[in-house]
């Protein structure tokens, strides 16, 4: 950015944990809480929040109602408890942004913005995703991708980047989405394509599926079709595209990886949300 910022980063995971490095890199003021280890020092929450540019939270915000999400701490904050620091008018930047926690800023005359929600973060986010999709399927496969066949569930962000990758590996990749458009542009890429809402018997003829639709479309009807010995990974937001009670019941192998980004690559994942900031930084004129 153009000047020193005074930031806060509270709560997250591997990806919060590095973009506190990297905006200290930029030569901004940080300050942390509820992130701790890799020389990370942790501080209480307090009034100086309130001098802060710009606090960024997790994503997601919250888990269990009004807790942050703070997987790498010992610390337990809520919501609420963070809020009441800050002065009216003060900025905030969290991924997946619950109705709940933008009620709670709104009544304290905050501005909390999504930096998930913006489509440069999205795509951003949608590389380190597709390589862990490629990742893990090679750590689970007994055999190589080349010549594996695929099932691409949706072709959003994710499921372009990964039947991309995969295809790419040699794998025999086909796509199965809902809209003329998407199916359009994935046999343009030379995919395989097929309508989702007529998948049925067909799901036993793949090695892999992998699901990037958040929404339950790997039901028990459908999984009843799928090969037994084929791996599942789901890459959706939760609740995840696959009916987990009837997964198990048939002993199908089942990976649910919506954070990939985080796990896998938090570095680039981190940086895709130090941008997304900064551009809400300078579009509010901070």
């Amino acid at each position: 950015m153009d000047q020193e910022r005074n930031f806060w980063v509270v709560g997250g995971d591997l990806r919060q944990r590095a973009l506190a490095r990297l905006l200290r890199e930029d030569g901004h003021t940080v300050h942390v809480a509820a992130l701790e280890g890799e020389g990370l020092a942790a501080e209480p929450l307090g009034p100086g929040l309130a001098l802060a540019h710009c606090v960024i939270l997790p994503l997601p915000v919250t888990r269990q109602g009004e807790l942050l999400h703070t997987p790498l701490s010992r610390e337990e904050v809520t919501l609420p408890q963070l809020l009441d620091w800050l002065e009216p008018g003060q900025v905030l930047c969290g991924g997946l942004v619950s109705a709940q926690a933008e009620e709670a800023a709104q009544a304290r005359g905050l501005r909390l913005l999504d930096y998930y929600a913006r489509e440069e973060c999205m795509v951003a986010n949608a590389v380190p995703t597709a390589e862990g999709a490629v990742q893990v399927a090679m750590e689970e496969l007994p055999f190589t991708l080349h010549s594996a066949r695929v099932l691409v569930l949706g072709f959003g962000r994710v499921g372009k980047l990964t039947a991309h990758r995969m295809g790419a590996l040699g794998a025999k990749v086909t796509v199965c989405a809902q809209g003329y458009a998407d199916l359009a542009w994935a046999a343009a890429y030379g995919h395989e394509t097929m309508w989702l809402e007529k998948l049925a018997w067909e799901l036993g003829g793949y090695d892999l599926i992998v699901n990037t639709i958040p929404a339950q479309v790997l039901d028990r009807r459908r999984l009843g079709w799928v090969n037994p010995g084929a791996f599942l990974l789901d890459l959706a937001s939760a609740p995840g595209g696959v009916d987990q009670a009837a997964a198990k019941a048939r002993g199908l192998r089942v990976l649910q990886a919506p954070g990939l980004p985080g796990r896998t690559a938090p570095v680039t994942a981190a940086a895709a949300i130090r941008d997304a900031v900064y551009h809400i930084l300078w579009e509010l004129e901070v």
